[in-house]
């Protein structure tokens, strides 16, 4: 596929991706201070796979793009600012996850990035990170798709292996999937910050591929200041420098004036902390990582005993900001939802027949649902089948449905998070109104199980003799449509 962003690799000053750190708050802080890329921390493509992406944030105040767990943890943010300049970098094994991964998030973000120089085990116990190195038919296969399958620039880390000759070789056939560019790690996946960096192998490749080459791994050794980053650049005769530690530390780094004070610095990332709802755990270990040997003084303690982001504000003499910016906030959300229940009074029919009620799968038998119940119940008593007419809040993206029984309608006064999810909820208000059973576990004999049962005793006993009963199609289509409201909204 051809690519359709201005994203080039060639004389790049790059955050590289780190875990706990490489957060919203810290990319956008170094794109502030001069860096052209920002790399996302990795995140795991299982983990993506179960995301659902939400648009602006929580009630539409943040302006971002989450991607947002069951759990309702908050796995990847990003924005506007940094849809151009940010890789999300992903741990993965197989190339089919790897492209659902991609194509979840291409429209957000500027490149995709494959982890395969990560050396923890939590990474290579599952084939992921540096265990990739040993098996480069997997890494061929999952960078081959992931060119093939999106429009977005695609690129690897790795790290170097034993030999010269072997990393030089890999790095050969990478070159070969097509991807845009390739960041090297200059260690081994043994070896650690302490250890030097080897700028000979670094150079070996740049001089093997034609591809652009990122090195990586100079902060220990090279890197202290901001005209470092060119001396590390020439001795790897790399393309791009892709900087670690020094910019965690201190990511003015990447600014060409030289190092802003590290108050300031702390300060700007707090601003962001707050201004995108940041964790605080997350913002109190970035802050600890740059504070350093600062962290026995008076204010390092303050800091490692907060336990909020207005805590930590305090600690940093920030108290008014967060309270400016919280009120704001505040502000913003109480118009929200004052259009919201604007919304829901456009809504407020009086002849629809109302409730507020939720559908909880755990409390029904496995493969029942309320609509499969008020279906039988239509078909029993010769009324047309259910009609649902579900509609999507665009504020917050919840659905609403009105199921019509008999010409009457029936709805929940609260919103779901998915269309399924609505349905049922609309259909356990008719069958409540109706004072018709709904399947629930505490009703106790349930006659849908019991007629399921018998219809596949009968179907057994019709197989064993040969002959044919299958259900007609329509009845088959009927049964595919209400089980599948079992899976519960797609996250």
């Amino acid at each position: 596929m051809t690519v359709n962003t201005p994203l080039c690799f060639r004389g790049k000053k790059i955050l590289a991706p780190m875990v706990r750190v490489g957060t919203l708050p810290m990319r956008l802080l170094a794109l502030d201070y001069g860096a052209d890329i920002v790399y996302c921390e990795e995140l795991i493509d299982i983990k993506m796979l179960q995301c659902k992406r939400v648009i602006n944030g929580k009630y539409e105040v943040l302006e971002t793009v989450d991607f947002v767990a069951p759990n309702e943890r908050i796995v990847f943010r990003t924005c506007e600012r940094e849809r151009e300049h940010v890789v999300f970098q992903m741990g993965s094994a197989d190339a089919e996850r790897a492209l659902a991964v991609a194509k979840l998030v291409e429209s957000d973000v500027a490149g995709i990035d494959i982890n395969m120089g990560c050396p923890k085990e939590y990474s290579t116990k599952a084939s992921m990170g540096a265990a990739l190195l040993s098996d480069p038919d997997k890494i061929e296969s999952i960078l081959t798709t992931l060119v093939k399958g999106i429009c977005k620039p695609v690129t690897c880390k790795i790290r170097i292996l034993p030999s010269v000759e072997d990393t030089v070789n890999l790095v050969k056939r990478i070159e070969k999937t097509g991807i845009a560019a390739i960041a090297v790690h200059g260690r081994k996946k043994e070896e650690r910050p302490q250890h030097p960096v080897h700028c000979d192998v670094i150079k070996a490749i740049s001089e093997a591929i034609s591809i652009p080459v990122i090195a990586n791994g100079g902060s220990h050794d090279f890197i202290k200041e901001y005209a470092d980053i060119e001396t590390f650049q020439k001795a790897t005769a790399a393309s791009s420098v892709m900087i670690a530690r020094a910019a965690m530390w201190n990511p003015s780094i990447f600014r060409e004036e030289g190092f802003c004070p590290l108050k300031d610095v702390m300060q700007d990332y707090i601003k962001y902390a707050v201004r995108y709802d940041n964790h605080y755990t997350n913002t109190k270990y970035c802050l600890c990582q740059m504070l350093r040997e600062q962290l026995e003084t008076t204010q390092g303690k303050k800091l490692h005993a907060a336990q909020s982001t207005q805590e930590i504000c305090e600690v940093f003499e920030m108290g008014d900001f967060y309270e400016e910016t919280t009120a704001v906030f505040e502000a913003k959300k109480t118009s929200l939802e004052t259009k919201m229940q604007d919304e829901d009074d456009q809504m407020d029919d009086p002849d629809v027949i109302k409730m507020a009620v939720r559908f909880d799968k755990r409390e029904y038998p496995p493969q029942i649902t309320p609509k499969m119940y008020l279906l039988e119940w239509c078909r029993k008593e010769k009324h047309p089948q259910p009609v649902y007419e579900t509609v999507q809040r665009p504020l917050d993206r919840l659905f609403c449905s009105v199921v019509t029984v008999a010409e009457r309608k029936y709805r929940s006064t609260l919103w779901d998070k998915s269309k399924k999810l609505a349905e049922q909820a609309a259909a356990i208000v008719c069958l409540r109104a109706l004072g018709v059973p709904e399947g629930k576990l505490c009703e106790g004999e349930n006659h849908l199980i019991n007629k399921r049962k018998r219809g596949d005793q009968e179907r057994l006993i019709s197989r064993d003799h040969g002959e044919d009963l299958a259900e007609p199609s329509h009845k088959k289509a009927n049964f595919i449509e209400e089980t599948s409201d079992m899976n519960g909204p797609k996250m």
